[in-house]
């Protein structure tokens, strides 16, 4: 294995299609903030899975356009080098690509919105950079929300773009008993936590969730655990507090709570029992913000995307507490050593973070 990944490390630097491609690679793996090509594959195996297997495809298909685009105007933009190899350019144009075919009518000019809005992400990423790097936070998936929420919002005004799937915009409303009543059994509390980790990626499916999983664990078996427990406590608090029960079922509930266990779990902070405190603090945070935002947005229609995780990310990272980085050496995917401080220095350099 480490032949391989030395292989392929040195065509990377030697040929600018496998470097593009292996920039491409670790930008999918920095959406769950790891810098491993073997990992962002896997995830991307996984989307097509999911979307194919839920008859979502255009949701594989604009994570990947959103992937290449992005990656690509970074590129043209002459973006930091060495960000843009770890992938940090691409990660929130992934998303971005997902979530537009997910929310908007299959309409052609959809692909145009698609891609624009990918090449915008990056330019807000760009830009969020300049700003955050004043307190030394990194800008997380936020590009990819903030984006996502004008282009959304935006298709309101356009004909030909389409609302697809967007809520109906409202006045919030409580939750129903009948709604809430979820069945407590082992099939659904296990799908619905292997669908929390999928639905990071808006992908409906548990075995995707399942190869996430694994595409984790196999750059981080720490970051791994943080995952399966972020969602845990996300469904399991959603279910205590009688969030509705079709929503709790497809990990919409987990997916945000995903992120924060991992970024204070695993990457941010070293693992020890004061930041599994702190960090389960920030994921029972997570999903309060999940539920502010969701009262929030509903009379504008559009979702919450990952920005209870930002917004509680943020607000557990801007204490600056004295927990001290990762600072072992672990191999990342192309065979060098690096340190988890030196990526992380880096990710906020570049407004990183998922």
């Amino acid at each position: 294995m480490d032949r391989i990944s030395q292989a392929w490390a040195t065509a990377a630097d030697d040929h600018a299609p496998v470097r593009f491609a292996d920039a491409c690679l670790r930008g999918a793996s920095q959406v769950m903030l790891q810098n491993n090509p073997v990992t962002g594959l896997l995830i991307l195996a996984a989307i097509a899975w999911g979307a194919i297997r839920t008859g979502t495809g255009e949701v594989a298909v604009g994570a990947l356009v959103g992937l290449l685009a992005g990656t690509g105007t970074a590129l043209l933009l002459r973006v930091d080098v060495v960000s843009w190899r770890q992938g940090l350019f691409g990660f929130s144009p992934l998303l971005t690509g997902a979530a537009l075919p997910t929310f908007l009518a299959a309409k052609p000019l959809l692909w145009a919105y698609v891609v624009v809005g990918a090449a915008l992400t990056t330019v807000v990423t760009l830009a969020l950079s300049n700003v955050l790097n004043s307190w030394a936070v990194p800008a997380l998936t936020f590009p990819f929300v903030l984006t996502s929420w004008f282009l959304l919002m935006g298709a309101y005004q356009f004909m030909r773009v389409g609302t697809g799937a967007l809520s109906r915009p409202a006045l919030p409303v409580g939750t129903s008993p009948k709604l809430a009543h979820a069945p407590l059994t082992f099939e659904f509390l296990a799908t619905g936590t292997l669908k929390g980790v999928a639905q990071v990626f808006l992908i409906d499916d548990w075995i995707s969730g399942a190869v996430i999983l694994v595409a984790l664990a196999v750059n981080s078996r720490a970051v791994a655990l943080a995952a399966v427990l972020g969602s845990v406590v996300g469904t399991a608090l959603a279910l205590g507090l009688g969030a509705e029960a079709t929503a709790i079922g497809k990990g919409l509930w987990g997916f945000n709570a995903v992120l924060t266990a991992i970024a204070l779990g695993a990457v941010f902070y070293r693992p020890m029992p004061a930041v599994v405190v702190f960090t389960l603090l920030a994921t029972i945070t997570t999903v309060w913000v999940q539920a502010a935002l969701t009262t929030v947005l509903a009379p504008y229609g559009i979702p919450t995307l990952t920005g209870p995780f930002v917004v509680a990310t943020w607000l557990f990272l801007l204490p600056k507490r004295h927990f001290a980085p990762i600072a072992h050496h672990k191999r990342q995917g192309d065979g060098t050593m690096l340190s988890t401080t030196t990526i992380t220095t880096a990710t906020a350099a570049a407004a990183h973070g998922s």
